[in-house]
């Protein structure tokens, strides 16, 4: 998640808030940007079929999306944790009700732009999803960030956040490495979805999806009251029409334009946006390179085969990866707001073992909070919601954790959490 840094605080005036955090925009590095995307653009769509310079885009969208209203996962399951907040997790519940009302048609009908054979992320329901998921949860909050939120945290210029990805990188390879002993030797009853195994349909499992998220959006607003929790305090943001370039969105915007996003891409390419498979390529690569038989591994056997042995550039989340990078750089930019920032040794070491966690344990809950999170729920698949359920037990077990590496705990009346 996402590192999310809306923070909860008393109300800022907006006067104050528009000329004290928003600067003018950094021209120079939104050429960059703009530059590096277009010579991508072109370099995919000479050497690549039509698929991925699509992919290109939509992954610009996402991270320019991401970083304008700070869309976050990691942050949204820690302020609920910590002070009650549930604001932005009632923009997941908004976002997941979207994407379901779009994916369900998606699904049911297999519509898809270039005629790919379309499938959600339906995943299995045992030992491995729920201590990857778990493992996941403390990662994120070390790490400070999920898989979308390290993505897009990077292209604003948080220099602690490469230390995550590295890490990140490291240990969904690993993962990988021993994903055939968690899948094939750890109890597991299967995959389950709530259109197809259960009757109901996609008609059936939408409506019991968005009974679920209503329920979700309730209980998060009882616990609210009860706690007095802070609000969110609102981001520094343009006026009018210049909004749109300079940010910041509301949430509930970001909400809808990830589902419809996410919608675009499972009809571009057959499956929903994921992003931590591609982590695995990049550090299987990584070491294959140095002389590991990466090949041999369960992981890589059938039809993965291919992706190893092939560039980079033809795997599609790779693609949308770059995209959510460049999209984010291009939003911080347009915003004033690029700048790297520091790395002290507690904020460092939690990024090492945080990166570690979330890469390890995306690869045994079949995916992050994007592909099994957001994904998997999307697509029906009971997997999702105990991935989201069981990473907010990660979630409160770190915030005892935080404190040991300078990481602050948000209380009830912190100004930012």
């Amino acid at each position: 998640m996402t590192t999310n840094i809306n923070t909860v605080s008393k109300p800022v005036d907006p006067v104050r808030r528009h000329t004290d955090a928003l600067h003018d925009p950094q021209k120079l590095l939104i050429g960059g940007g703009v530059l590096t995307s277009l010579i991508l653009l072109i370099y995919l769509a000479v050497t690549q079929v039509i698929v991925q310079p699509v992919l290109l885009l939509i992954g610009l969208l996402l991270g320019y999306t991401l970083f304008h209203a700070r869309f976050g996962f990691t942050s949204a399951f820690r302020r609920l944790m910590s002070v009650g907040n549930g604001e932005a997790i009632r923009a997941h519940m908004l976002m997941l009700g979207a994407a379901t009302v779009l994916f369900a048609p998606i699904l049911a009908l297999g519509l898809s732009f270039f005629g790919a054979e379309v499938a959600g992320y339906v995943a299995p329901v045992g030992v491995s999803l729920i201590v990857g998921a778990f493992i996941f949860g403390i990662g994120m909050q070390l790490g400070g960030g999920c898989a979308s939120g390290t993505l897009y945290a990077i292209g604003g210029g948080r220099s602690v956040m490469f230390i995550t990805l590295i890490f990140f990188i490291i240990g969904t390879t690993i993962g990988a490495a021993h994903l055939p002993f968690w899948t094939e030797e750890m109890p597991s009853m299967g995959e389950f979805s709530l259109a197809t195994s259960t009757g109901l349909g996609y008609g059936g499992a939408l409506v019991a999806s968005l009974i679920i998220f209503a329920a979700v959006a309730i209980i998060s607003k009882v616990v609210e009251r009860k706690r007095h929790a802070p609000k969110i305090a609102p981001l520094p943001s343009a006026s009018g029409w210049k909004r749109i370039f300079r940010g910041s969105w509301p949430l509930w915007v970001a909400a809808i334009a990830l589902a419809v996003l996410n919608a675009l891409t499972l009809m571009t390419r057959g499956e929903p946006w994921g992003i931590t498979s591609a982590f695995a390529l990049w550090g299987s690569k990584a070491a294959q390179f140095i002389g590991f038989d990466v090949a041999s591994w369960g992981y890589w056997q059938g039809e993965a085969a291919t992706a190893l042995n092939s560039s980079i550039f033809a795997d599609s989340t790779t693609i949308l990866n770059f995209g959510v990078i460049l999209g984010a750089f291009i939003a911080s930019a347009a915003g004033g707001l690029f700048k790297f920032t520091k790395i002290t040794k507690g904020n460092f070491m939690a990024s090492v073992i945080g990166g570690l966690m979330m890469g390890y344990g995306a690869r045994l809950a079949f995916g992050c909070n994007i592909g099994a999170y957001f994904g998997g729920i999307a697509s029906f698949s009971l997997h999702g919601y105990i991935w989201g359920i069981v990473a907010i037990g990660g979630t409160f077990l770190a915030l005892y954790l935080r404190p040991l590496f300078g990481l602050s705990v948000p209380k009830s009346n912190d100004s930012v959490c």
